[in-house]
Order: C-alpha cells, then structure tokens, then sequence
C-alpha cells in the first residue's frame, strides 16, 4: 500500500514542478482577464493570446502563474469593468487611473477580491453609488476614487477598513451626511484609527461634522472637505487630533465662532477656513507655531483690528485676511515673521499709511491691500522685489501718471523650463529640456496648499522640475527628462497648477509599459513633491502615440519542439495521474462500503457543552452562542436570503472562515432522531460540485446546518446581472458541467442516493473561481429519501 502511496505522491510532484517551470497563468485569472477584456471595447494592444503571464500582457504582473497587480493607468482603455475583477482571487494592485474612457458603476461584488490592497481609480469616468461590499476590501491600504462622477453616500462599510491609509474620493458629486459608528454593530468613519489622509473637497456632502467624527485615538494628518455643503459649527472633538497638519473647511456654510481649541493641534501647518458663514471675532492663534499658511477670507466676522499676535506666527509664509471688516493701520511688526511671502487683506476697512519698516521678511513678495482706505504709501529701499497692489484706495485716486503699485499685476504664466533657443518641433511632438522632439506625456499637476504663493520665484519651480527628474532616473524609469510650464492659480480653490511633460528615454515616444509605469508613480502616490508643494494629485491627458508593441516573444522552431514536448509529457502526467486516482477512489469506495456494512451509520457522542447535543464524526457541533457571537446575534446585516426551512445567515468563525448558517423556523423543526440521521448523511457527501456541510447546531430547541460560504451568489444572481459577473460560454460550459456532475454525483454515487428534486438556477452556487455548487437538497426532501433506506 505504501508503495501505491509513494508512486501516486511521485507523480504529483512530477506534475506540479512541471507547470510551475512552465509558468503558465492560472486558468482561473486568464479567464477573469479575457471576461475583462471583453468587457472593454478599447483594451490595450499588448493584450493578445490567452496566457497573461507567459506573454507580458502591458500592466500585468505575476508571481508564478497567480495575477497579483493590473495597472493600466493613461492607456485610454475604454468600457466598463465588470464583475469578473473579483474572480482574480490574489490581485492586490488595481490601478485604471487617467481612462476617461472607462465608464458605468463599479461592479457590486468588488469587495470579493479580498487581498486588494490598492484600489486607484484617479481620473475615469465610473458613476453610480461605491459599492457597499468595497468595506469587505479588510487589506486595503489605498481607495482613490477622485476625479470621477460617484453619486450617492459614502458606504458605512468603509469603517471596516482598519489598515486604511489614503481614502480620497474628492471631485465627484457624493452627497449625504459623514457616517459614523453608532458604538455597537454599525461602523463608521470614525473607526478609520490608521488613516491618514480624509479627502472629501468638491463634493455634494451636507449636514454637520459630527462631534463623534474625530477622537485622540485617530492619527489623520490631512482633513479636506472644501467645496462641499457643510453646515453647523466645527465640531470641538477636532482638536483632538494632534497629528492633523492640513485642514481644509473652506468653501461651505459652516457658522458659529471660530473655536480657540484650534490652538491644540500644534503640528498644524495649513488651516482654510474661508468662504464660511463664521461670526464673531477672529481667536488668538498663537500656539499655531507650525503654521505657513491661514486663510480665513471672506467670513461674516465682527468688525475688529488687525490682530497683532500675526507677528508672533514665525512660520507663517501666506496669509490670507480678505473681506472679513478688518480696520484700522498696519503695524511695522506686521511683516515680520520671517517665512512670510504673501500677504492679502484687500476688501476691509484698513486706513493710515502703509509702512513696511525695517523689519519686514526678506521673503516677502506680494502684498495686496485693494479696496481699502490707505492714503499714503512708504515704499520700502528700491532693492526690494516686493509687488503691491494698492489699486481703489485714496493714495492711487490722485489724477496724473499712475505708480506701478496702483495698477493690476499680471502673473507670469510663461515661465518653462524648455529653452526658448529650441527649434519647433513637428508631428505634433515637444521640444525637451535637451531641444531633442519627442511625444511627451503632458499632464496637470494639482498642488492644494504649496506653502509659498505668488508664481513670481522661478527657484520654487526649478527645485520640483529636478525632484521629479531625479526620482525618475532613481528608479530607473525609461524616463529621459521632464519639463514644467503653464504656471497658474486657480483663486477659487487656492490650487497652484503646473503642467508637466515627460519625455521617452532613447526613443519618440513611450510604449505601453513605459506609460503604465509614470502614472503608477503619481496615482500610487509614490513620488513625493517637495515638502513646500504639499499634497497633490496628477491628471494626465490622453496619450496616442504608443510605440509598438512590447516584449511580444515569437519561439524559435527549436524552442517550439521544447515546447511540444513539454506538452506531451504533461498530457502523459495527466493520463497517469488520472489513473492512479481512479484506482484510489475505488479502494476508498471498497473499504467504506465494508465498514458501512458493519456500521451504517457514524458514532455519535454527548458533548459536554451543549445538553443532548450530538456529536458526529465528519462534522463539528457548534453551541447556539458560538453560531450567535459570529453571526453578530443573527443580524438583519447578515441575513443572506431563506425559504421554506428557514432563513440563511452569513457568519465568520475566530479562524476568519466564512460560513452560512441555515436556521431552521418554528414550523421546519424536525424531531431529534431525523436530526441527526440527516447531519449523518450530509456529513457523509463529499463532492467539489455540492455545498459542504461543515457542522450544525443541537442547542436550546434549535436546529441549524452550518455550510461552506460561498462568496458569488447564485447561478440565477448572474444571469441576471446582478452579481456583475459576466458568463461568457466557456463559463457557462463549465458551470453547466461542474451542475451535472454535482447532480450525478447526489443521484448515483451518494448512499443513499439523493434525488434533489428542485434543481434551478436559485440552487446553483456559484464560488470565487466559479465553480458550480449544487445546494438546497436538505430537508424536507432529504427526509423523504431517508424514510426509503431505513
């Protein structure tokens, strides 16, 4: 016997070290992918034959034959993304960033990839709610959705997400209120303690910032909700996060005073509060010692002086004081603080003279006091670089030749670090830093809160141009240079922009892989502008001048016969395995039936945990609390469907199993012995193709089974579409098979057989490799097929 053991065992090996020389993809993900790829009515060039991972499909990476990463970022892939994504059961990357062209919701059964832990989907065009199952995503370290046409709330289930680090979803029109825990079954944002970065700006959001939003257990040190719809005041549990170091309120209608408990987050480097409804006075700041920049603009505060303690804000380099009734004159002390660049206090009540002194900042470059009452201006020694604008006060009324400072300043928008010596290029191609024509990627950088302001440093520029070239040439990127130009504000959101241009290394244009590889860079948010830019996002336009194709291999002849070989051989591997199975299985079946013939029915046992509760061998006896603590008291949230028997709850055992557990009603109750004779029998059904049974429950007058979980729903869920899963033939070929065999396998090799009786689409299963389960052949009809054989 031992010797059929080792032979059999030998074999195994055999096969399996052969297929993983061969490195061909998993049969399961090259049909997920091929799903995909129908789905797209532009997918990628490089995307051809039926073997991902053999022939570097562009933006496909693999460990061993497993697809483990998809990022296809700025490729114009066009089409919808269909519930296939979800059968890839080891992709932790998802990245489709900058694809206008991919629209439609993203599909409902998302949260089934369950080892994802990058989820960007930057700049497409997706619509519809985010999917509630994306809170079952318990890997996930990145979730960028920004930049599409979201509608809906933000799903509760994202509390769920305890190794969250980015959730950013700004740029879509979510609407609703923020959720939040309700300290017991429901999760909320609050439980979010490992995330870093809330990006909320430009959305339909409303209601108040709830109290229970923000606690001293939460490490967030970037909180955006600009350009939304909030009301009430700013809740005072905010200042309990001390990490927090960007907090952007500005742009909704938040009242009330402005709390002084900002004082307590001391790391605070940026606060916008402007375009507020605010009132009352302006607090004293002065623990803010980190901050650079404050803009509290445009609020409805009380009419007061200029506060003095600004002087004391020795970080401070903008400062933004617009339309908020300030009144009085300018102390020399004003200017002082040593960063200070930019200062904007137009549209007040500011009176006297201006005097910057001489103890102004020597970084200072733009002041702007318009629409103000100033009547005399001393200007500082003629070697300053400082632009004033003191156009519509009394000093620029007088009649005659008009100072410069009376006039609107311009901003420099040409300033580019392409050699102006460069000879135009042709075919649409750019002229890069060397005057070498190429096809770039051109793209827009968005930097929400630089630290400096004003566009009039070049060194500014001159410093992000060589960060991002050098991290390129770093990581040795197939990247020859970069350029910047277009420098611009946008003045409603405070956002610098840049255009970016990135130029092929050794070639005209980028290929497909190349292309993958600098977006990845900016949508993973693996490069890091310098610290002065602050947080950023990048939006590449849509690039048409792919090289040809990439890293296509065409076998040599003599290859081709290695190949060939290699293929008979598995087919005789297969041929004997095969065989020694079969002879396995009928010495298994020989010696069961033997011992069925002495003992037809397994033994059972009186547990010492739960009163007349049977145990069997081949299947485990749960206690009614243990079924209750994983199914979080039978709740409504786990309540998977029922019928006739009962309802049917989904649960997750200590180990992370998932399970479903039929709890039987009232009316379905069976009488102890047709209890257990029937968790015998199912105990006994072992099939690939039948839903297992993996316990049941005998405790205080309940009767439950407890099956495997299977994640995909029912054959009928996706044939109607509502699963998202897409069954092209080959996949309903197999479904139709993996049925028949599971039903085969009930009606004939199973004793007793069991005749089902009710087979339809709502009984097939479907699990995470879409492999047909056939389910629902218990009790009643069960019973019936017992009273038969006994």
């Amino acid at each position: 016997m031992s010797s059929r053991i080792g032979a059999v065992m030998l074999l195994i090996f055999l096969f399996f070290k052969f297929f993983s020389v061969s490195a061909l993809t998993n049969g399961f993900d090259g049909a997920a992918l091929q799903a995909l790829k129908a789905e797209w009515t532009k997918p990628p060039s490089s995307w051809e034959g039926d073997d991902p991972c053999g022939t570097s499909w562009v933006g496909i990476t693999c460990i061993s034959d497993r697809v483990v990463s998809i990022s296809l970022g700025n490729l114009n892939v066009e089409g919808k993304l269909s519930g296939d994504i979800a059968a890839l059961s080891e992709l932790q990357i998802l990245d489709l960033s900058y694809n206008t062209g991919l629209t439609g919701p993203l599909p409902p059964n998302i949260g089934e990839a369950k080892k994802l832990k990058n989820l960007i989907l930057v700049g497409c065009s997706f619509t519809g709610q985010i999917p509630e199952s994306i809170g079952k995503l318990e890997q996930l370290i990145y979730l960028s959705l920004n930049l599409n046409q979201f509608s809906g709330t933000i799903p509760v289930s994202i509390g769920r997400l305890s190794k969250l680090y980015w959730f950013d979803i700004a740029d879509n029109q979510i609407e609703g209120t923020l959720p939040v825990s309700n300290g017991t079954s429901l999760p909320g944002l609050d439980m979010l303690l490992e995330t870093k970065h809330f990006h909320f700006g430009k959305n339909k959001l409303s209601g108040h910032i709830p109290e229970n939003l923000f606690s001293s257990k939460m490490t967030l040190i970037h909180v955006l909700f600009d350009g939304n719809q909030f009301t009430g005041k700013i809740p005072d549990t905010l200042s309990l996060v001390k990490t927090l170091t960007v907090l952007r309120l500005d742009r909704n209608k938040l009242t009330g005073n402005i709390p002084t408990s900002l004082n307590n987050l001391t790391s605070l480097q940026e606060l916008y509060l402007a375009n507020n409804e605010f009132t009352g006075t302006l607090p004293s700041l002065t623990s803010l010692t980190s901050l650079y920049t404050l803009d509290v603009s445009n609020n409805t505060l009380e009419s007061s002086p200029i506060p003095s303690w600004i002087s004391s804000l020795r970080s401070l380099a903008t400062l933004r004081m617009e339309g908020i009734k300030l009144n009085g004159s300018i102390s020399n002390s004003f200017f002082s603080p040593p960063q200070l660049q930019t200062v904007i206090l137009k549209k007040n009540q500011i009176d006297s003279t201006l005097d910057f002194g001489a103890s102004f900042s020597n970084q200072l470059e733009f002041v702007n006091l318009q629409y103000n009452n100033i009547d005399v201006y001393k200007q500082p020694s003629s070697n300053t670089r400082i632009q004033v604008m003191l156009a519509d006060n009394p000093v620029c009324q007088e009649l005659g030749n008009r100072p410069s400072y009376c006039s609107a300043i311009q901003p420099n928008t040409s300033y580019s670090t392409i050699p102006p010596a460069c000879l135009p290029c042709d075919q649409g191609r750019e002229a890069s830093p060397s005057c070498r024509c190429a096809h770039p990627i051109i793209g827009t950088l968005y930097f929400g809160s630089p630290s400096f302001s004003g566009l009039f440093n070049s060194t500014n520029f001159e410093i992000l141009q060589k960060a991002i070239a050098d991290f390129f040439k770093k990581l040795s990127y197939p990247v020859d240079s970069v350029a910047i130009r277009n420098i611009r504000e946008n003045a409603t959101d405070h956002q610098l922009l840049i255009d970016l241009l990135v130029f092929p290394l050794g070639r005209e244009s980028f290929n497909e892989s190349g292309m993958s590889l600098v977006n990845f860079a900016f949508s993973n948010q693996t490069y890091k502008p310098p610290p002065r830019f602050g947080p950023y996002i990048f939006r590449a336009n849509p690039y048409n001048q792919f090289s040809g194709m990439i890293n296509t291999r065409s076998p040599s002849s003599s290859n081709m016969g290695i190949i060939i070989g290699a293929a008979v051989g598995a087919v005789v591997l297969l041929l004997l395995l095969t065989l020694a199975g079969v002879y396995a299985l009928r010495q298994r079946k020989r010696a069961d039936k033997a011992t069925d013939q002495n003992n037809p029915f397994a033994k059972w046992s009186t547990s010492k945990s739960s009163i007349d509760a049977p145990q069997l061998m081949g299947a485990k006896s749960f206690t009614f609390e243990e079924l209750k603590k994983c199914t979080e008291n039978f709740s409504e949230a786990n309540d998977v469907g029922g019928g006739g028997y009962g309802k049917v709850y989904r649960g997750i055992l200590p180990s992370g199993q998932l399970i479903a557990i039929k709890r039987a009603q009232q009316g379905s109750l069976q009488g102890g012995l047709e209890f257990k004779t029937e968790i015998e029998l199912l105990s006994r059904v072992h099939h690939k193709n039948v839903v297992r049974l993996l316990g049941f429950c005998f405790d205080r007058r309940e009767q439950m089974l407890v099956y495997e979980y299977i994640p995909n729903g029912s054959l009928r869920d996706s044939l109607s579409g509502k699963s998202g899963i897409r069954l092209d033939w080959t996949r309903r070929l197999k479904i139709a098979l993996g049925s028949g065999k599971g039903l085969a396998y009930l009606h004939e090799l199973a004793d007793p057989p069991i005749i089902h009786r009710d087979i339809k689409s709502n009984n097939i299963l479907l699990d995470e490799n879409l492999t047909a389960k056939v389910a629902d052949f218990a009790s009643p009809k069960l019973w019936e097929t017992l009273r038969k054989h006994m």
